[in-house]
């Protein structure tokens, strides 16, 4: 909420000083920092709707919300840079004048205001997963994509202090929508990296971090089990990672079935799976693929 607050107050800044200065990197700037407002409520609203308990009709809950909510940031993210450079093409053909000095004291404003905020939720995304007991690389993607939705605002600002300054010394007003197609570039960078990570889990692929070939020797490495077949893992959501297998065990009672079971569980937990379904087999079902069992020592 602080963020938001923050936030709001510098787009409304950069939106008159924009108009009032002539500068296009400055309602550029002014551009994103609104998709940062938009980024930072939409993540709010996620993470509220997403702890709600699962239900009959959502077994998992609601996390995937904070990834969809991600995926819509990306998306806005990709919109407004082609806007941007649009505009910074106009521009470029014809020339505006700008109050350097004036840009200049807002553009100022306007990084310390992003740092503030990018440190709140760096803060925020840092202790989220310290309580939850995660992996680090495993933080909430849907406050991460918030997070560089305002770190690369930051640095839009800085890019539009150099713009001023520029400007300032040598008079020139074409340093304004260059470097408005540079902000333009850092959003499609930062649109395509959200993107990426918002599909790959919406598709059930694997999280990036892990290997899923090192998981499956993990469990076949497990006194006991002869075969690892049709393994799969996959993110509920960014931090919330679950596995099913099916695992060919050799003959023995219940009660040792029981133990590895447990086991495959243990080092599940240390490549922060939390969520497992282990099916026990007395033979090979010929569903799935087979995971290769590590080479004799």
């Amino acid at each position: 909420m602080l963020s938001i607050a923050l936030t709001a107050i510098i787009l409304v800044a950069e939106i008159i000083g924009g108009y009032w200065t002539g500068s296009l990197a400055l309602l550029s700037d002014a551009a994103h920092v609104f998709m940062d407002v938009f980024a930072l409520v939409l993540s709010y609203l996620a993470l509220r709707l997403s702890a709600l308990p699962a239900d009959d009709r959502h077994t998992y809950g609601y996390h995937r919300l904070e990834v969809l909510a991600a995926l819509i940031n990306g998306v806005l993210l990709g919109v407004i840079a082609i806007e941007i450079f649009r505009e910074a093409w106009t521009r470029w053909n014809n020339p505006a004048p700008i109050k350097s000095g004036e840009m200049l004291i807002i553009a100022i404003i306007g990084l310390v205001v992003n740092l503030i905020v990018a440190f709140v939720l760096g803060g925020h995304n840092h202790d989220h997963d310290h309580e939850a007991g995660e992996p680090e690389h495993a933080d909430d993607l849907n406050v991460r994509s918030a997070y560089l939705h305002v770190l690369g605002d930051a640095v839009s600002s800085v890019g539009v202090i150099v713009a001023a300054v520029l400007i300032w010394t040598t008079g020139k007003t074409w340093f304004d929508p260059l470097m408005s197609i540079l902000i333009g570039v850092l959003i499609v960078v930062s649109s395509w990296r959200v993107l990426k990570s918002s599909l790959h889990i919406l598709i059930e692929g694997v999280p990036e971090h892990l290997s899923l070939e090192k998981i499956g020797q993990s469990m076949a490495a497990v006194p006991g089990v002869q075969d690892v077949h049709d393994l799969h893992v996959w993110s509920i959501c960014s931090g919330h990672i679950a596995m099913s297998a099916h695992v060919v065990a050799a003959d023995q009672s219940l009660h040792d079935c029981d133990g590895i079971t447990a086991e495959i569980k243990q080092r599940m937990a240390a490549f922060g799976i939390e969520h497992t379904t282990i099916q026990i087999e007395c033979a090979t079902c010929g569903q799935g693929r087979p995971v290769p069992l590590p080479a004799a020592t």
